[in-house]
């Protein structure tokens, strides 16, 4: 048992605990402290009985008040969405163009465009489009598959090689696998596209006009791009980079967003994009 003694100073028993010499004073807690304790008690005890609590094998105990903070989000996101379903329903019935010659309804698309953009699309793009290795800059005027408004809005909707039945795809062979050329035109066909493609080459058009266009200047039904602009989104033009990409070509996806936003949120998204620098 502990050794209680009663302390020569203070006249206040120990506790019989002792640390270096220094013995523990048994000093009662302050009379404050021990009121807001047993408040404490009784306040959880109150939010017990009021608000909802415990969980229950099936349920949970719902309180006096059957509160529910999911409910009142419920209720306030019901709220937003009736207020706007004026305008939804205008960005449901007119076309992209439309849209964006309407000041009212575009400055909606602006607003909730980068919002939708911020959340969906920023990761890949950049918060503001600027792009990153292998994800397309979106605020200058290189397009893959076109930069008009319908351009983009297909692209959003449908996706690149998404595997959506709409998508946009078209892969780059493997040129020297597939035996289409062999290494040494791999090497050739390098040279020439480093060189920024000047004058006419026919192993470019037998083999990546059909892509690239005979200027090798891009042809984006195809989505092949412009290889004379300085622009890659993959490698940094160097005859290596080139090179392997003839060689064993890597390309991107992008995912569909219908389904996964609504019809308003894609044209919303469609036009700030559009708005970043390098619509059509």
């Amino acid at each position: 048992m502990a050794d209680v003694k009663k302390d020569a100073l203070t006249g206040t028993d120990t506790t019989g605990h002792e640390w270096d010499g220094i013995a523990e004073l048994n000093n009662p807690l302050p009379r404050w402290w021990v009121w807001t304790f047993w408040a404490t008690i009784i306040w959880s005890i109150g939010y017990y009985v009021v608000y909802p609590s415990w969980p229950t094998l099936d349920d949970y105990a719902k309180g006096m008040w059957n509160y529910s903070s999911r409910a009142e989000n419920d209720a306030e996101m019901a709220a937003v969405k009736q207020s706007r379903a004026s305008w939804a329903a205008e960005f449901e019935a007119k076309s992209i163009d439309e849209l964006a010659a309407d000041q009212r309804l575009l400055d909606y698309a602006m607003a909730g465009g980068k919002v939708v953009f911020g959340d969906n699309c920023q990761p890949c793009h950049g918060s503001g489009g600027q792009g990153a290795p292998g994800f397309p800059v979106l605020a200058d005027d290189d397009w893959l598959w076109g930069g008009s408004r319908e351009a983009i809005l297909q692209t959003v909707r449908y996706g690149i090689r998404s595997g959506h039945d709409e998508e946009r795809v078209n892969e780059m062979p493997k040129m020297v696998a597939d035996e289409l050329i062999t290494a040494e035109q791999a090497s050739q066909l390098a040279d020439y596209v480093a060189g920024g493609a000047q004058g006419t080459n026919e192993l470019f058009v037998e083999q990546c006009a059909s892509c690239h266009g005979e200027d090798a200047k891009g042809l984006q039904e195809m989505g092949g791009p412009n290889l004379t602009d300085g622009i890659w989104l993959l490698g940094d033009g160097s005859k290596a980079s080139i090179e392997s990409q003839i060689k064993m070509p890597k390309h991107g996806v992008m995912p569909a967003w219908a389904g996964r936003l609504s019809d308003v949120e894609i044209k919303q998204v469609t036009l700030y994009v559009h708005s970043l620098g390098g619509g059509q």
